[in-house]
């Protein structure tokens, strides 16, 4: 048995299969342009690679510190975030939203029609702050779901969301956009489903009215720079400009096609809305040591970000009853499939792995519209970052392929 093996339980062997189904499968047929993997199990580094190029346009290889769009890989650094300004007493999980956005006092609830003859009805109770970091408080993904799916506007409340020009783009900023918010109706009753949403750009607006401090600079100031996260930002700085890669998007023709170049890409510069549910850019170290820090129970080289036991209350299931989301959530869009899988404070877990048909059971991790997916196991003592650039997210299943070859490593 090799040192590395001993350490880690993973056989290198095996995990060089990583390597021969990425560049087989992907790789080689043009399905993505480049990529990285790396496993970690016991606080070792089993495996770290890099493939294909970061930007086919000019040939420029996938190097280690390749820097991506993070995207929905945002979400969980923000609900830590916000769970920690909970340990400091600054709210319970249950206290109404509105009690910091005090125009969502007036919030209604969608129940049929659209346009002048919509009919809306009173919430059965206020949003709290669990249905925020939970998905299950009545927000959807309005207008901008149907730029990440390419789909027309279909539901009436995403119509509303259009019509009131509810985004994260240029000019718009936290408080204009859950100013929006709050005048938009909710697709269902807090508490009664699941749908993936605006919630955790909500939550980021949180942080920075209950901190005090612009949420950006939170983040850098109490979880970033302390976990020695210093390439990971809502923008790249100008010495990294050269180290963003290209994004792409797989179109109705199977191939891939430029929808962001590094070279002018909006990444380059400071944005003025700082999203709690997509924005951040980063590199694989830097997001290793992220998951590291849950690993090791919200410590991380003696810099301790969360308690331990708020971190558990955060990859508990908390859907309501102890349901999956295949019986609760409302749309198809997700990051994560649905059968055998629960919800917590920010992150999705396997709650059965018959139903998930993969292995991983009580693991939790979460994934962004360019196809990047993590998770860490605490069963297992293991975490997994998964980077490329590949628009959306549903093209391939990388999450489960990955699982079945990393699991098959372990020998211990």
């Amino acid at each position: 048995m090799d040192a590395q093996t001993q350490w880690t339980g993973l056989d290198a062997g095996r995990l060089d299969r990583i390597g021969d189904h990425l560049e087989r499968n992907y790789i080689a047929p043009g399905k993505i342009a480049g990529c990285q993997v790396l496993v970690a199990r016991h606080g070792h580094l089993a495996y770290q690679k890099s493939f294909g190029l970061r930007d086919r346009e000019r040939a420029v290889a996938w190097s280690d510190d390749t820097i991506v769009r993070l995207y929905s890989m945002t979400k969980p650094i923000t609900s830590v975030a916000l769970m920690m300004l909970y340990e400091r007493g600054l709210f319970q999980l249950n206290d109404p939203v509105s009690r910091v956005i005090p125009g969502w006092r007036d919030h209604q609830v969608w129940v049929s029609g659209e346009g002048e003859d919509m009919k809306t009805e009173p919430p059965k109770r206020p949003i709290t702050f669990r249905d925020m970091l939970c998905h299950t408080g009545g927000l959807g993904y309005g207008s901008l779901l149907n730029a990440l799916t390419g789909a027309p506007a279909g539901h009436a409340v995403d119509k509303v969301y259009a019509q009131l020009d509810v985004g994260r783009g240029p000019g718009e900023t936290l408080e204009t956009f859950v100013d929006k918010l709050g005048k938009v109706p909710l697709r269902y009753h807090p508490g009664e489903r699941w749908m993936y949403s605006l919630s955790t750009d909500v939550c980021g607006y949180l942080v920075q009215a209950l901190s005090g401090k612009r949420f950006d600079r939170f983040l850098k100031e109490e979880i970033l720079e302390p976990l020695g996260m210093h390439e990971t930002a809502h923008n790249v700085a100008p010495q990294n400009h050269n180290r963003l890669a290209a994004c792409y998007r797989r179109g109705g023709d199977k191939q891939l096609h430029l929808v962001d170049d590094p070279t002018d890409s909006p990444f380059l510069h400071e944005p003025s809305f700082f999203g709690g549910g997509s924005g951040l850019t980063g590199t694989i170290a830097d997001y290793h040591r992220f998951c590291e820090m849950l690993r090791r129970g919200g410590e991380l080289d003696g810099v301790r970000i969360i308690g331990p036991r708020t971190l558990d209350l955060m990859r508990m299931n908390h859907l309501p009853e102890g349901g999956d989301l295949a019986g609760l959530a409302i749309g198809a869009f997700s990051e994560t499939a649905y059968e055998g899988v629960g919800f917590g404070l920010g992150f999705a877990s396997t709650l059965n792995q018959m139903k998930t048909q993969s292995l991983g059971i009580g693991d939790y991790y979460w994934g962004g519209a360019a196809s990047t997916i993590f998770w860490v196991d605490p069963v297992e003592d293991l975490c997994v970052v998964f980077l490329t650039q590949l628009l959306p997210s549903s093209s391939f299943n990388f999450r489960g392929q990955l699982k079945s070859i990393i699991y098959g490593a372990i020998v211990d």
